[in-house]
C-alpha cells in the first residue's frame, strides 16, 4: 500500500486554490497567516473545486478530454492492485494530464493577479463602493489610509501630506512632507514612511509663530534633501492630509 501516493494527488488537487487564495488577497502581514485554518483550508478548497470544474469543462468542450473519476477513485484507494492499474492508466495519458494542471498552476497565478489588479484600479474595494465590502482587503489598512484607495476615482487626492511628531533630544518636534512611498514589516506594521519636500518645526514654537526675540517669522525650517526617510517606531502622532488639486 502506498500511502504517499494519495497524499500527492489531494497536493496537487488542491494546490491551485491555494494559489488562488494567496495571489487574489492583499495582506500587509507576510511573516505568517494567522487566518484561521479552517478558513484557510475552505476558501482554497472552494477555489480548488471552482477552478478544477472550470478546467475539466474547457477540456472536455475544446478538446474532447476528460478525466476519468474512476482512476482518480482508485488513486486514493488503499489497495495496492487499484493504485496500480490506475498508476498506468495515468502513465498512457500523462501528456495531457500535465499539461492540464500546468495549465491550471499558471491560471491560478494569473487570474486571482489580473482580478486584484482591476479591483484596484477601478476602485471597486472603497468603503463606499456598492460591493466594497465584497472586494475590500481587510487585512491592509495601511493600504487604504497612505494611498486613499477608499476614495472614488474623480475625488481621489493628488497626494499625501504626513505630518508627524517626532521626539529629537527630549524635545517634541514636527516633520511635515509629501508621502512618496511607505513599507509595512513582515508583521503587518508600518515600517516606515518616506517623504519629500519635508519640513520641521519644535513643537513649542506652535501657531503663533512668535521666535524667543518676540518678532514673527517663518516657523517652519526646510529640511535638505531629496529624500526622508521616517521610522514608524519613533513617530508619536502622525496626521494624513489627502490633498486634491482643483483648477482655479
Amino acid at each position: 500500500m502506498n500511502i504517499a501516493l494519495p497524499a500527492v494527488i489531494i497536493f496537487l488537487f488542491l494546490l491551485p486554490g491555494f494559489i488562488f487564495r494567496t495571489r487574489l488577497k492583499r495582506a500587509e502581514r507576510t511573516s505568517l497567516d494567522f487566518s484561521p485554518f479552517g478558513q484557510v483550508v475552505a476558501e482554497a478548497v472552494l477555489w480548488s473545486v471552482f477552478a478544477h470544474y472550470l478546467a475539466l469543462w474547457a477540456a472536455e468542450s475544446w478538446f474532447n478530454l476528460r478525466i476519468d473519476p474512476l482512476v482518480l477513485m482508485k488513486l486514493l484507494s488503499a489497495a495496492p492492485q487499484s493504485q496500480a492499474e490506475a498508476t498506468a492508466a495515468v502513465a498512457a495519458d500523462f501528456p495531457w494530464l500535465a499539461r492540464y494542471f500546468v495549465t491550471l498552476f499558471v491560471a491560478s497565478f494569473v487570474v486571482p493577479t489580473l482580478i486584484r489588479f482591476a479591483i484596484s484600479r477601478y476602485r471597486l474595494d472603497r468603503s463606499s463602493a456598492p460591493w466594497g465590502t465584497l472586494f475590500r482587503f481587510h487585512e491592509a489598512p495601511w493600504y487604504y489610509l497612505l494611498t486613499g484607495a477608499d476614495f472614488s476615482e474623480h475625488e481621489a487626492p493628488d497626494f499625501i501630506i504626513v505630518s508627524a511628531i517626532v521626539e529629537v533630544a527630549k524635545e517634541a518636534v514636527l516633520y511635515v512632507g509629501m508621502l512618496n512611498e511607505f513599507y509595512v514589516n513582515a508583521e503587518g506594521q508600518l515600517d516606515r514612511l518616506v517623504l519629500q519636500n519635508v519640513s520641521r518645526r519644535p513643537i513649542s514654537r506652535d501657531k503663533d509663530g512668535a521666535h524667543a526675540d518676540g518678532s514673527d517669522g517663518e516657523r517652519f525650517y526646510q529640511v535638505d534633501g531629496d529624500t526622508f526617510v521616517l521610522r514608524y517606531s519613533e513617530i508619536i502622532t502622525l496626521n494624513i492630509e489627502y490633498v486634491k488639486l482643483t483648477p482655479s
